[in-house]
């Protein structure tokens, strides 16, 4: 690695470890193993924490039972194996203040780590044993090596940095110390492509002094402002490419501007209309119930895109039971009242087959005009396309989309295959976005132009009942437009929530299923997760199903569903539990999302800790759809403090919003963001919940560039950097000229 300066990130992204005086075949191969193989990778592996070494605390000063850090020397270190057959590891470590001893049961390891001499940062909890004071298991960061030799002797006694260490690639935080800081020497200043009004209006410091007071910091404070700066950097590249990415798509896009009339949506139940009334208007009137105000708000948001020429990008968002496929129906009758189709996508089969069903039931006897049919109009055509079709139903389904006879086609991802092609596509519904990739959105909008007769480019609704908050959906979704239905249609009553720990509340959480058996109404039992196959998971659910029956429910009907099961015994087992038939459903999370039983009033989850918070809440949300008092118990106990906080929150609250910050604080952005977009990874440093309004200053930065200049008119040096977080053709889309 050449010295030079200003350094592009780019070139960082070209330059090998390898280069690095210390870094040779083995330690090339280890950091390899942790997905570090350039000086640009390197860089980007930010500190877990510091310790400030001018504030140690002495040994004599600890206290038994409280957790600490402590900085010390190896005196003494010996190994043994235990009469129980454990290896052991015990050390002697002092500072100017005292001993201690510390001790490490099954890590035989820690021999060759912490050989004597070697200086560490010891963090654990304090104990007595044998009057001597003691620590076993803690973790460990090996600050200076055997012999003292530290990465740059002049640092001791200043704000060190912790990476995360790796004890199987065989790298310490010590070693990736020094490795980041002779890159950061060797590397020289940084070029900055953020513009200077930017970062003065901000408030942001340069970016070489952001990676200097991050990794190198000289006191506390640095590390707050050089976080700030790169944390921000993180966001801009986001959101960048998001608008950037939106704005491509309607430079490119061929839409159709809809015929509707918004005071369509001002329509109660039984309000008059007749047959020259639009479709929402006749649909509206004849409707179960009347539109919250929240959906109101939200499908005026909707027909101002319709009305528009530009193509719709909008995300729905909405609590369990709040009425999104209402509002998604009423948005395919209003594209249909201009003469084109819809398509609404469903991750699973079971959630296809009951929204097929859901939208002929609520369609009642709608019809539209049609002049190849005697007296010009006929009912409205909504078919279901799901991979078990036979050859033949598949094909008069094709048929009819490909002819315009099909209004409304509902499907999973058999939606997607090259044989579907429509007459006139204008909406795409997308149910339960988090199930399907950024890819298999595109493929169905690209229905629109590739396989209809027009080639016009539909809208887009993308719709979730799992709430994201609203920074998270900035980084999900910034590429789509945010409609919120945040209120629960009236008279829907809170689901009694309880977390059965004890035998005696479990058996009664059974003698409850009993007594709505007995007064005609259902429940549903959910199986634990099962880690494996759904192979695996279903079997559980067998013996679930044959162990109630034997004992806790026997003498009810009880009925069973898994995702191993073909679809028509699927089909048959819900049709049973809606009519009656059965009095309970032993199934496992294939029931998880959409299904509609408004007779089922109580849910039982087995090891409900097993399930993530979002997951409880829609299992819960499969309840309570009835006018009667609905009920969810949650049994098991936890084996983990995640587990038990998930539960405590479930109990806690009835707010998927409230619900979303609490799972995005416990599970952390790595879950959430996992399949976001195709490319490099780029938030390392960012946290949602605690950077919220820098994700905002971002954003807005971001609209502001890209408005005022465009992908041709970004600065060079911008578009360098963000080639770097994509893949060549996502490149090659957002920064064509």
């Amino acid at each position: 690695m050449t010295e030079s300066a200003p350094r592009r990130l780019s070139q960082l992204a070209t330059i090998s470890v390898a280069e690095l005086k210390n870094v040779g075949d083995r330690r090339r191969e280890s950091l390899a193993s942790i997905g570090i193989e350039t000086i640009f990778d390197l860089l980007t592996v930010y500190p877990r924490r510091h310790v400030d070494r001018t504030r140690q605390v002495d040994l004599s000063d600890l206290t038994i039972g409280e957790e600490v850090a402590i900085f010390a020397r190896v005196d003494r270190s010996s190994s043994r194996r235990t009469k129980q057959g454990r290896s052991m590891v015990e050390l002697v470590v002092s500072d100017t203040g005292g001993s201690m001893s510390v001790v490490f049961f099954n890590q035989p390891w820690r021999d060759k780590q912490l050989p004597v001499g070697t200086q560490a940062l010891f963090f654990g909890k304090v104990t007595d044993y044998r009057g001597r004071r003691q620590m076993s298991n803690p973790v460990v960061d090996v600050l200076v090596g055997v012999g003292g030799i530290e990465r740059d002797p002049s640092r001791v006694g200043r704000v060190v940095p912790i990476y995360p260490a790796s004890g199987k690639a065989g790298l310490t935080s010590w070693e990736m110390g020094g490795f980041i800081e002779e890159s950061l020497r060797r590397a020289g200043a940084f070029l900055d492509p953020v513009p200077d009004a930017v970062l003065d209006e901000l408030d942001l410091i340069d970016r070489t002094s952001a990676f200097r007071g991050i990794h190198l910091p000289e006191e506390y404070a640095d590390i707050t402002v050089a976080r700030r700066r790169l944390v921000f950097d993180e966001f801009l590249r986001l959101q960048l490419l998001l608008v950037l990415r939106r704005q491509r798509l309607e430079e490119t896009e061929a839409g159709v501007a809809h015929d509707v009339d918004v005071s369509d949506l001002d329509v109660t139940p039984g309000s008059l209309s007749s047959s020259d009334s639009s479709l929402v208007r006749r649909f509206l009137a004849q409707h179960r119930f009347a539109l919250t105000g929240a959906q109101r708000r939200v499908l005026r948001e909707i027909f101002t895109d319709l009305a528009s020429p530009r193509p719709m990008h909008r995300l729905l968002q909405g609590d369990v039971g709040s009425g999104k496929t209402t509002v998604a129906l009423a948005s395919m009758l209003a594209v249909l009242s201009s003469g084109r189709q819809s398509a609404l996508m469903a991750p699973t089969e079971v959630l296809a087959e009951q929204h097929a069903s859901g939208l002929r039931r609520d369609l009642g006897d709608l019809r539209r005009p049609d002049p190849h049919v005697l007296g010009g109009e006929r009912p409205l055509n909504v078919q279901l396309l799901t991979g078990r079709l036979r050859a033949k139903e598949r094909a008069a389904v094709l048929e009819g989309l490909a002819t315009g006879a099909v209004d409304i086609v509902v499907g999973t991802h058999a939606l997607l295959t090259e044989d579907v092609r429509f007459d006139a596509l204008g909406l795409v519904v997308i149910d339960e976005q988090h199930r399907f990739g950024v890819e298999q959105r595109a493929v169905l909008r690209d229905k629109g132009r590739g396989a209809s007769r027009d080639a016009i480019d539909p809208d887009v609704l993308v719709m979730t009942a799992t709430p994201i908050p609203r920074t998270a959906a900035l980084v999900l979704f910034g590429d789509l437009d945010l409609s919120i239905i945040d209120e629960l249609p009236a008279g829907r009553e809170p689901i009694a929530t309880t977390w059965c720990r004890e035998p005696e509340e479990v058996a009664e959480v059974w003698a409850h299923v009993r007594a709505e058996a007995a007064a005609g109404r259902r429940s549903f039992v959910v199986c634990p997760l099962v880690e494996g196959s759904e192979r695996v998971e279903a079997t559980s659910a067998v013996e679930e199903r044959d162990r109630l029956v034997a004992h806790e429910l026997a003498g009810l009907r009880v009925g069973l569903l898994h995702g191993q099961m073909k679809g028509p015994d699927k089909d048959a087992v819900m049709d049973d539990f809606r009519s009656g038939a059965l009095d309970v459903l032993v199934a496992t999370v294939v029931i998880e999302v959409g299904v509609d039983v408004p007779e089922a009033t109580v849910m039982v989850i087995e090891d409900a800790w097993r399930f993530g918070l979002a997951q409880l809440h829609q299992l819960r949300g499969r309840v309570g759809r009835g006018s009667a008092a609905s009920s969810c118990y949650l049994l098991g106990e936890p084996t983990t403090e995640d587990g038990t906080a998930r539960l405590e929150a479930l109990v806690g609250s009835h707010d998927g919003f409230v619900l979303a910050e609490e799972d995005l604080r416990l599970r952390g952005e790595g879950t959430l963001l996992g399949a976001r977009q195709r490319g490099r990874s780029d938030l390392k440093l960012a946290q949602l919940l605690r950077d919220g309004d820098l994700l905002v200053d971002a954003r807005r930065v971001a609209t502001d560039l890209v408005t005022e200049h465009g992908a041709s008119g970004l600065s060079a040096d911008l578009v360098d950097e963000l080639r770097l977080f994509v893949d060549d053709d996502e490149a090659d889309f957002l920064f064509k000229s």
